[in-house]
């Protein structure tokens, strides 16, 4: 049987995606008539741990985002990723209060992964259980001194990259989370791909690239997803990266909805 269950069991009742995003703004969101319906969307997730949301927001609304990044005011920190030995790049969090469509799309996106992150954490004995509210869920980690917003701009040159890595943050982790892609592949910039790497056990891991165009989520696990055995349902262990820019420059969106110790 389905993680997910019988078709439909993924759509919150209040929230009808009538095979659109038309929930969101559509000024900043695009209404693609190539966007999933919602049982494509969760099979899709159970059988890659991750899934792509064309077109989810327009060209406008990336540019809107992308030129955010030299307005230090909107966020909280900036990591040189060098500094680090987590590749090359940097990137910035958000501060609170973040900007509108930022705000809009964490709080949008939540409700409609919800379902699946429960029935992912059941199919793989965790016992942990997320509200259907995004306001109760982000308050649970704020109670546990999870209080510093996660979501963030990443800004990519040539000859820049993202190691494989898992954000996790804290104690309270919600197993979804989304990128968006905000410049334009082959325009803007060349390479930078999006890398999801699984570690199956007894097996070697297994790499896949996404491809993404300007405006395109991948909605992908943080860290673990369930996948269907002879015995049962297992659990594998998730990456993701960026592969080398070989020139240009390339803009993304991160939207994770557990916030930072």
């Amino acid at each position: 049987m389905s993680v997910f269950g019988e078709s439909g069991h993924g759509k919150p009742p209040k929230l009808a995606l009538h095979n659109s995003w038309a929930t969101m703004t559509p000024t900043a969101i695009s209404i693609s008539s190539a966007a999933r319906d919602w049982a494509l969307l969760t099979d899709e997730l159970q059988l890659h741990g991750r899934a792509v949301l064309p077109q989810l927001l327009s060209p406008d609304a990336c540019l809107a985002i992308s030129r955010l990044y030299p307005q230090a005011d909107n966020f909280r920190s900036r990591v040189v990723m060098a500094r680090h030995g987590f590749g090359r790049g940097e990137y910035q969090y958000f501060n609170y209060p973040l900007p509108a469509l930022v705000q809009q799309l964490r709080s949008a996106l939540y409700p409609l992964l919800v379902d699946v992150a429960n029935r992912w954490n059941e199919a793989m004995g965790v016992a942990v259980r997320y509200p259907l509210e995004y306001a109760v869920f982000l308050a649970r980690c704020h109670a546990a001194g999870q209080t510093r917003p996660t979501p963030l701009l990443l800004q990519y040159a040539g000859g820049d990259y993202n190691c494989l890595h898992q954000d996790l943050y804290g104690e309270h982790v919600f197993p979804l989370q989304v990128t968006i892609v905000l410049s334009r592949p082959g325009e803007d910039f060349s390479g930078g791909e999006f890398v999801l790497t699984e570690q199956r056990p007894r097996m070697q891991s297994r790499a896949t690239v996404v491809p993404l165009a300007q405006g395109d989520a991948v909605v992908f696990a943080v860290q673990h997803r369930p996948v269907a055995g002879s015995r049962g349902f297992y659990r594998v262990n998730m990456r993701h990266g960026v592969s080398e820019v070989r020139a240009g420059q390339r803009h993304t969106l991160g939207i994770i909805f557990h916030d930072a110790q």
